[in-house]
């Protein structure tokens, strides 16, 4: 976490938390959804904009974090920004020498394999479960058909309880 966001936190306490206004896609990108995209739905039916600024990417990238009930967020200063998931809080991308990097450009060390009912390859990590992107796949199966991972089989609405996160603070918040 940055440090001028702990001083921020400090600074003050008080500050109310912040619900369905950013999102994470299945492809690991960022949403700002305003009041406008908020009133159309749920995301990801209605994700917003996406985000583009690369500093601010990077920003919430070193600021996202879980809370104890597994509700992701992004601690912008003294705030809490919860995050409205579409599939996993973690999106995977694969590099030929076998290394795992994360949506947020950290890098994780593969777990298990797990497949879910659809297709999808997912990966318990030292960071915990997320989703294969999709550019990715075919390194994925590589590796599957390679023996280097033996996927598990999970059903895709049983994932979110199996590995602790909500899919979506807002609605659990009320």
């Amino acid at each position: 976490m940055d440090e001028l966001v702990k001083q921020a936190m400090a600074k003050w306490p008080n500050v109310p938390d912040c619900y369905g206004w950013l999102g994470l896609d299945a492809r690991g990108d960022w949403y700002m959804r305003d009041d406008t995209v908020q009133s159309l739905g749920d995301f990801p039916a209605h994700k917003g904009a996406k985000l583009a600024h690369d500093k601010l990417k990077a920003f919430i990238a070193r600021n996202y974090q879980a809370d104890a009930t597994g509700q992701w967020y992004f601690q912008n200063g003294p705030q809490r920004v919860f995050v409205e998931l579409e599939i996993t809080p973690w999106v995977w991308r694969l590099d030929g020498d076998g290394r795992v990097l994360s949506h947020t450009d950290e890098a994780a060390r593969a777990q298990r394999c797990w497949m879910d009912e659809m297709g999808h390859v997912y990966l318990e990590t030292n960071l915990g479960i997320g989703l294969v992107h999709s550019m990715d796949v075919g390194m994925a199966a590589e590796h599957i058909e390679s023996g280097l991972w033996v996927p598990q089989s999970v059903r895709l609405c049983d994932i979110p309880q199996r590995f602790g996160y909500v899919l979506s603070p807002h609605a659990a918040h009320g």
